[in-house]
């Protein structure tokens, strides 16, 4: 069983509570020290299995070097940096110091960590790191996802409490790293987070083209005329832009855990294009921080990375748009395929008006828009507003237009293909098409923690990407089931965690329909192929979103959700109805400019 994350994130605070109890340093300044400790509990443990396995099979005319186990994915500890040589240590001893020499060692056998780990532990007493080493010792090692950055963002909200600092910075939940992931497809080229964080989207792309290597699912049929197996036979290479030199340390030893390395560097992604970005990315992702103010826009002026213009409202959120679209390499310099992107992004921005509209319909005009899906509230840890998450695909350009209504052919769920007449073959039919955006509204689609927190089991996960591979005509994703086959988890408890409503058994409505999500999922999609399925997804076309003023906000499409007031959350109830308030006001705005454009049109004919 996976560890309890609540549980070692207790474990974490009451763990730091100590430190800093005896110690000068802030809150965030001990952040980091406690970090290391756990980077070299877990490095410990990918090591020991490993160092094992050579020492049996190795013979004793070959010494093994750190290259020996960076060829296999894993960290070289040397042996004054093995967790089991620290925790042994006596307590007369120097423990400060003896954590600081390990650091140091680690960095000299692994370059690519130079002056990437802390080396801070001289400021702190001996017992309190003694209490720290014993008590990281019994930590869970089986934790899945970016470890590190859970827990650097769960210590960020603790410490913006306890400092009565706003709690701003977080990274992207695990869950939905996995989505965008899912959506993605990374089998492999470069990659690149321009506010990259800790590191979790590198994270999880390596483990989605490991996951697909293993299990033999090396290509994918897709429209583009040509199979995606060509960049599955490459590894990825990892690039990142961070802000903060703080944090781009964290994201270097995240990735050094994981047996990982990128090109990961410090600097403001507005100003420096320090990856040389444009045009050159197979894949982009990122979770970047949303209604920016203050850029410099002269600055900026003439950046190619903005090629549809800078807005003219003090926010940055269509220049992070921008500067994903502009690095995804084109589908005549890529043979063909194009690059993609998906990002998290402000629910606001789906409607922003006047400049960041006019960017907003060159984009969707050009092609290059592909998929957007509505999260709902409390996926975040320090924040509770919900978000959506963007998909760029520019090889979708060279795509010819989808004749949508001849696929929009009126079905009841559970309805037989054969009496209507429809082939059930195994035939996978694209709706995808440079004139199409697939809209998913997953509000309704969380499997609820606690009364805070929200994410999706891997059955959820399946759910909402499948829907997209519908979309784009692609095989269905099965590697994920084998994988949970193999670990011995039944079907029956599967089902148990599948994509439900809000609550067991309670239905969701829109646009006069209502339906409960089945366990079968084939139960939605009766013929195996995509659908349009009221208050679920829809695909509509660039000439239906010019009708909705450039709208991307999926509820225009797929129907807002009913949700009864029993037992909802004060807090999340007002956030929904803040939302439906802003595309009301949105709605209100475009009718504004109608009638001043008619009017204006009567009075130049008077």
């Amino acid at each position: 069983m996976a560890t309890d994350l609540k549980k070692l994130e207790n474990r974490l605070w009451k763990a730091a509570d100590n430190l800093r109890a005896n110690s000068t340093l802030s809150s965030f300044e001990y952040s980091t020290p406690v970090l290391g400790l756990i980077f070299l509990r877990y490095a410990w443990h990918r090591f020991t299995p490993l160092h094992e396995k050579m020492e049996k099979e190795t013979s004793s005319r070959v010494t093994i070097g750190p290259d020996h186990y960076k060829a296999e994915g894993v960290l070289y500890l040397p042996e004054e940096a093995r967790y089991p040589e620290l925790l042994q240590l006596p307590e007369n001893e120097d423990i400060g110091q003896k954590v600081n020499e390990a650091m140091e060692a680690i960095e000299r056998e692994n370059p690519e960590l130079a002056d990437v780990l802390p080396k801070e532990y001289k400021r702190f007493d001996d017992p309190v790191l003694k209490d720290l080493l014993k008590n990281f010792s019994n930590v869970g090692t089986d934790v899945e996802g970016d470890v590190f950055g859970q827990i650097y963002e769960y210590f960020l909200g603790q410490f913006a409490m306890n400092e009565g600092q706003k709690g701003g910075e977080f990274f992207t939940p695990t869950s939905i790293v996995k989505l965008i992931v899912e959506v993605l497809e990374p089998y492999g080229g470069k990659i690149l987070d321009p506010a990259c964080g800790s590191g979790g989207m590198f994270v999880q792309s390596e483990r989605f083209r490991q996951r697909h290597k293993k299990n033999g699912q090396d290509s994918v049929r897709t429209r583009h005329g040509a199979s995606q197996q060509a960049t599955s036979q490459r590894n990825l290479s990892i690039y990142g832009q961070e802000n903060k030199e703080s944090t781009v340390r964290l994201c270097k030893m995240n990735l050094a855990v994981h047996g990982l390395e990128g090109d990961i560097k410090a600097g403001n992604t507005y100003y420096e294009n320090l990856h040389d970005c444009v045009g050159r990315f197979d894949y982009v992702m990122a979770n970047p921080p949303f209604n920016v103010s203050g850029v410099d826009k002269e600055a900026i002026e003439g950046d190619p990375r903005y090629p549809f213009g800078i807005p003219n409202t003090d926010n940055a959120n269509y220049l992070w748009m921008q500067e994903f679209y502009s690095a995804l390499k084109d589908p005549e310099t890529s043979s063909g395929q194009g690059g993609r992107a998906g990002f998290v992004m402000a629910n606001s921005a789906a409607d922003a008006r006047h400049s960041e509209q006019a960017i907003r319909k060159q984009m969707i005009e050009e092609g290059g828009v592909d998929v957007i899906i509505s999260i709902g509230s409390n996926f975040f840890y320090t924040v509770t507003l919900p978000c959506t998450l963007w998909f760029f695909d520019k090889g979708k350009k060279e795509l010819p237009e989808t004749d949508i209504e001849s696929v929009r052919t009126p079905r009841e769920v559970g309805a037989s293909p054969q009496a209507e007449g429809e082939d059930s073959g195994n035939e996978n039919i694209s709706i995808q098409g440079s004139n199409t955006v697939l809209f998913i509204d997953a509000r309704n689609i969380y499997r609820q923690i606690d009364r805070a927190h929200r994410d999706f089991t891997d059955r959820q996960l399946d759910f909402i990407a499948n829907i997209v591979r519908r979309y784009r005509g692609e095989d269905l994703d099965s590697v994920r089931e084998s994988v949970r086959t193999s670990h011995g988890m039944s079907q029956q408890a599967e089902n148990d965690e599948l994509a439900k409503a809000a609550e067991e058994g309670k239905e969701y409505k829109a646009n006069g329909s209502a339906i409960t999500q089945p366990d079968d999922m084939d139960e939605l999609f009766p013929d195996g192929q995509y659908r349009d399925i009221p208050g679920l997804c829809k695909v509509a076309t660039i000439e239906e979103i010019e009708e909705q003023g450039w709208s991307l906000n999926p509820g225009r499409y797929v129907g807002v959700a009913e949700r009864e007031e029993d037992d909802v959350d004060f807090k999340v109830r007002l956030e929904q109805l803040h939302e439906e308030l802003e595309l009301l006001n949105s709605e209100a705005n475009g009718l504004e400019d109608q009638i001043s454009e008619n009017i204006q049109g009567i009075l130049n004919q008077a």
